[in-house]
């Protein structure tokens, strides 16, 4: 339930209406709905709560993630601008994020953010945790890899983001970095999301591979009930059937989340493909449907990754790709600055 606020309405009267919704059961959240003060009344019994006084109405939720669904008056394009240092997504720019999947050393990602920085690319991305599929492959280098990352970044004037796989490592990744991603593995770990929520730091939030929307707006959700309203979406693939790609690439997720939703939306081809070659076809086929920006993977010697070496671009495709990238964006009335 959503409890609609009178204007008139002290803080005492706004505070003994949440009081009546934690003796009717329920857990209550300020949220604002078209301007005006609500509170968001979950878990509550509607015959214990009834009408306290100074809520002028009483509305169901049109939505299972009001804080994330888009305003049914707004716009239909309207997409809330979420700033990740100072690189803004949702708005009129398209935004190229890219770096190495795992950090690996200084040189590495040196030279990355030097051709990311190259290519226009605003953000650099690299893995410090890695969450492998198997517990014998390399894990990454920890607290040591956020410091080469953040280092790399700052030589070369870009914002960074890196993962983060547990609650108990949010404090040590948010002091590194500018967003916190969370991974397809983790889009449902409510304390992660959570503790990441409180950080007050952006969060890139991964689709779970084998996530509906609607499973991954409540993710989203989770990190926005904790107070952050900076949430950017990645579409990265979900499981298929057909062993050609690593993951089927949902690009109709991003036009279909532009109704739904109002937080910017990005999509990540390296992991939706798996295949290099596939990779700047489909980052470029992104930002044709709307994508706010485009997450990919490069490395200076890709066939020397330590992790996910067959998606990786080499640093002059990356190069490549930033040219196309432009051209694409402009097609579609945006922009990719270089």
């Amino acid at each position: 339930m959503i409890l609609l606020v009178a204007a008139d309405s002290s803080v005492a009267v706004v505070e003994e209406i949440e009081r009546a919704v934690r003796r009717a059961g329920g857990d209550p959240s300020r949220l604002t709905a078209g301007g005006e003060l609500a509170i968001a009344a979950r878990g509550a019994d509607p015959a214990r709560l009834g009408r306290p006084e100074g809520v002028r109405a009483i509305l169901r939720a049109a939505s299972p993630y009001p804080r994330a669904a888009r305003d049914p008056e707004a716009r239909t394009t309207h997409t809330t601008v979420v700033r990740i240092g100072d690189v803004p997504f949702g708005g009129r720019e398209v935004v190229l994020v890219a770096g190495p999947c795992a950090v690996e050393s200084p040189e590495q990602v040196d030279a990355c953010a030097r051709a990311v920085a190259a290519a226009g690319g605003r953000v650099l991305r690299g893995g410090a945790w890695k969450p492998r599929s198997s517990p014998y492959a390399f894990q990454g280098h920890g607290e040591t890899a956020l410091v080469w990352l953040a280092d790399a970044a700052r030589r070369h004037g870009l914002a960074v983001v890196s993962e983060v796989l547990d609650p108990a490592t949010v404090p040590t990744v948010a002091a590194h970095v500018d967003a916190l991603q969370i991974g397809s593995r983790n889009m449902q770990n409510a304390p992660l999301l959570r503790a990441a929520g409180r950080s007050g730091k952006p969060v890139l939030l991964k689709r779970g591979m084998s996530a509906t929307l609607d499973e991954w707006l409540l993710a989203a959700e989770y990190v926005l009930d904790a107070g952050n309203p900076h949430v950017v979406l990645c579409e990265r693939g979900v499981r298929s059937f057909d062993p050609a790609a690593r993951n089927l690439l949902d690009l109709a997720a991003v036009p279909l989340l532009r109704a739904r939703t109002h937080l910017p939306i990005v999509v990540d081809p390296s992991h939706g493909v798996g295949v290099r070659s596939a990779v700047a076809p489909m980052a470029l086929a992104a930002i044709a449907a709307g994508a706010d920006g485009v997450l990919v993977e490069c490395h200076p010697d890709p066939g020397r990754a330590r992790s996910d070496a067959y998606q990786a671009l080499d640093l002059d495709e990356l190069a490549s790709l930033g040219v196309a990238a432009a051209t694409v964006a402009r097609a579609v009335g945006r922009t990719l600055e270089r």
